[in-house]
């Protein structure tokens, strides 16, 4: 049994299903991070876990204890709020001190407990500063040490880093891994951001519509998705429409809409006739020309550097409203220019996936 076990997990609101039969193993010192949109289910999941809310259904283990009955101060989990909730008029050490009091832990070891949770975050400096005096990525870390203090058996993280600049974020992310490390606690983190959840989950439980998707490592997410909607939200990709002109096993070819015959892959075995959407990565397409027998020909509607290279957003012909985006060399093209786009032979295959199934 796994150290956090999530069980057939079930909760409606108002006879609306919100979470439908989440079910997930997080082994001892992981790190897993819930991804998914707005709506998908995943603070819904965070709320059960920390016991602000009761399930419908399923249930909570912790070390094959059921605590899914149980209230919030009884489950000695650790949560850090979106807004850190962290108290204006104390000081850093006296935020990090507060929970410990209430649970009427001796001054001697209220002490010791808050320069090891600030020490943990780098932040020992810090102990009597006041929020106000700290910048958000700070005030983030002594929220986190505020959550260690108690020496929770599980932390629960709700949009860590959402509340900073841009700027800050890749910083506070490996000072945040880096912490979490050193504690060795099993996590629970909720984000809608994927390179957060690529960077600090050790695997990445994507969830929408209340379902789970897939689970997996980040490089199991985006080269190997398991759902159609698994390949149209991790990472950049272009969708394309066919119909499946001839196959064996996983592998197919589709004939696209816009004419060329393009290679794919497919989750099972589809007969021919299939209507079916191919998912193309940019970095896995180059340019042709436009009359190349197994190319899509558009006009390239926009340019976006990113050094050494840039992504080019192609506007397909026929009047079908599709684009296409391509990975390439920033010389490659210009806008305006007329360019034919094609699989590139060395890399990933496509994933294909039947209309029909395409899920909510």
């Amino acid at each position: 049994m796994s150290f956090l076990s999530i069980e057939n997990l079930a909760k409606a609101f108002g006879g609306k299903p919100v979470l439908e039969g989440l079910t997930l193993g997080i082994e001892k010192g992981e790190i897993l991070a819930l991804l998914g949109p707005s709506g998908s289910g995943k603070t819904t999941a965070l709320r059960l876990l920390a016991g602000f809310e009761t399930p419908d259904r399923g249930r909570i283990r912790v070390e094959g204890e059921d605590v899914t009955a149980l209230p919030p101060a009884r489950r000695n989990f650790g949560m850090v709020f979106q807004h850190y909730a962290l108290f204006p008029h104390l000081t850093a050490g006296e935020n990090v001190a507060f929970g410990l009091e209430s649970r009427k832990v001796t001054r001697p070891e209220v002490a010791r407990r808050v320069a090891e949770a600030l020490a943990l975050v780098e932040l020992p400096q810090l102990v009597a500063r006041k929020p106000g005096e700290m910048s958000g990525g700070q005030q983030q870390r002594v929220a986190v040490a505020r959550a260690l203090a108690p020496e929770p058996r599980v932390l629960l993280l709700d949009e860590p880093l959402s509340n900073l600049d841009p700027s800050l974020r890749e910083r506070t992310r490996r000072e945040l891994r880096s912490a979490i490390r050193r504690v060795g606690i099993t996590t629970v983190l909720v984000t809608h951001e994927q390179e957060e959840a690529f960077h600090l989950g050790d695997r990445i439980a994507v969830i929408a519509g209340g379902h789970l998707q897939q689970v997996g490592r980040a490089e199991d997410l985006y080269e190997r998705p398991a759902t159609r909607f698994v390949a149209g939200f991790i990472g950049r990709s272009s969708v394309l429409a066919g119909t499946v002109e001839s196959g064996e096993g996983e592998k197919v070819e589709v004939r696209l809409d816009a004419g060329p015959l393009w290679p794919g892959l497919a989750l099972e075995s589809l007969s021919t006739g299939t209507r079916v959407e191919l998912i193309a990565r940019p970095e896995g397409l180059v340019f042709a020309s436009a009359d190349a027998p197994n190319a899509v020909a558009g006009r390239v509607a926009e340019r976006r550097y990113g050094a050494p290279s840039a992504t080019f957003t192609i506007e397909l012909d026929g009047g079908s409203n599709t684009e296409i985006e391509v990975l390439a060399a920033a010389d490659a093209a210009q806008e305006g220019d007329r360019v034919g786009v094609s699989p590139m032979a060395e890399a990933p295959l496509p994933r294909v996936f039947p209309i029909s199934r395409v899920e909510p």
